[in-house]
């Protein structure tokens, strides 16, 4: 298994604001997710065509009103959840497009490849949730801190065990056809992909920013693009 697109994460105020949101972007109600125990968060997931046997997915995610992240004290949820200001860009702009996540073969090595850069991507935490087709687990690395990185630019890394979510989702009719990454850093941005084995990615200078382009049978084209 080579490095690849993961998922892309939408993240929502609610998770019922987050299924209104795909609902009416993409034409599609997003298929069942989990719960998180670790983070205290929940999620909705919708399987994406890319033209692969192993297709990527968008996770819609927010944080659970019901619970208690397990993780310890002090440590924050991943994917900035509990950072003020993008928890203020979802109450006033809604659910939006903030980070993605990269499948690698060995995260031990993807994560010492990007030390020696001077990256910190932060610790492994081993995680999993019960499905309907038995427990899901993964390692996935998330900062104590709970940090994107590079304003999420740069992705945070999984790897996952015997099973992929996207094994038992249902063809959702939405493709994904591009992944284009922009950040005024992006020759540190650049190096980061390449130490990680992440070939052909576009990669530009400018203010920071996610856009990924989708065909949605019900809506056509269309461009989800992450707040700078």
């Amino acid at each position: 298994m080579t490095p690849r697109i993961d998922h892309l994460v939408v993240a929502a105020r609610t998770l019922d604001e987050g299924v209104s949101w795909c609902e009416t972007t993409l034409g599609v109600t997003p298929g069942p997710g989990g719960e998180h125990p670790l983070f205290g968060t929940h999620n909705r997931l919708l399987k994406l065509d890319d033209g692969s046997d192993k297709p990527p997915y968008l996770e819609i995610i927010a944080i659970d009103p019901k619970a208690t992240p397990t993780r310890g004290a002090g440590l924050k949820r991943w994917f900035d959840l509990d950072d003020a200001a993008l928890q203020a860009r979802l109450a006033q702009g809604g659910p939006q497009l903030v980070h993605w996540v990269a499948s690698v073969p060995d995260i031990d090595a993807a994560l010492a490849a990007l030390q020696a850069i001077g990256i910190q991507r932060g610790p492994v935490v081993s995680a999993s949730r019960q499905t309907a087709h038995g427990l899901l687990q993964w390692r996935i690395s998330v900062r104590d801190d709970g940090q994107r990185l590079f304003n999420g630019v740069l992705p945070t890394l999984i790897e996952w065990g015997s099973a992929h979510p996207t094994q038992h989702m249902p063809a959702s009719g939405i493709a994904l056809r591009q992944l284009r990454l922009r950040h005024a850093g992006a020759a540190g941005l650049r190096a980061a992909l390449q130490a990680l084995g992440l070939q052909g990615m576009s990669v530009a200078d400018g203010p920071a920013g996610v856009s990924a382009e989708l065909d949605a049978p019900a809506r056509g084209r269309i461009e989800l693009l992450s707040p700078p």
